[in-house]
């Protein structure tokens, strides 16, 4: 469903499990950066009611998610770290098309969007399933189930102000783009990417 080049590597699972504070402290950030990424769109897409409108509530989602994190490090007894830096985030915001048309940007952004809800799905899904701890893998499995829907809905909105053969090329490039971006990073199970 999700059209991923590059399926997590199974150990990251268990990377994770070995460091939950660190891997809810950087899933606490990332949803607080697609509230914040969400906004972005808002205020530079205004005149597009439908992403204004449909963006608005993924940035509300986003930051419910964002309060649900904390509050599952709380009933643990533990404190929201510090932010990292997201290299999977960096390199893929490399690929942006910052000087192309209105038009080639916004494709970008939402389909970058799109991505990166595409590949938290994915690793929800992972801990939903796998990790031991049976409190999270419910946690999981309800943001697992958000998360698809925001990727659907970004996917769909470039397809509905662009024309769907570019995006989908484009969305293929993409897909690229982050098979060699994972390729390249170290496997870290303190991070949610």
């Amino acid at each position: 469903m999700l059209g991923l080049k590059l399926p997590t590597d199974p150990r990251w699972v268990n990377l994770a499990e070995k460091s939950i504070h660190e891997i809810l402290t950087d899933h606490a950030y990332c949803e607080q950066k697609a509230a914040s990424s969400g906004i972005s769109l808002v205020v530079l897409y205004p005149d597009l009611d439908d992403l204004v409108r449909e963006v608005t509530q993924v940035v509300d989602e986003e930051w419910g998610h964002f309060r649900m994190v904390l509050d599952e490090l709380k009933s643990r007894g533990l404190q929201l770290g510090f932010p990292r830096k997201d290299m999977y985030v960096l390199e893929l915001n490399k690929r942006i098309r910052n000087n192309g048309t209105y038009k080639e940007k916004l494709m970008d952004r939402l389909l970058l969007s799109a991505l990166i809800e595409a590949r938290s799905c994915e690793r929800f899904k992972l801990l939903s399933q796998e990790i031991s701890d049976l409190e999270l893998r419910s946690f999981y499995k309800k943001l697992m189930i958000s998360e698809a829907g925001h990727y659907k809905l970004f996917l769909d909105l470039a397809i509905q102000y662009l024309d769907k053969p570019s995006v989908m090329k484009r969305w293929n490039e993409f897909l690229q783009i982050e098979e060699e971006v994972l390729r390249n990073i170290d496997l870290r199970g303190d991070r949610m990417h």
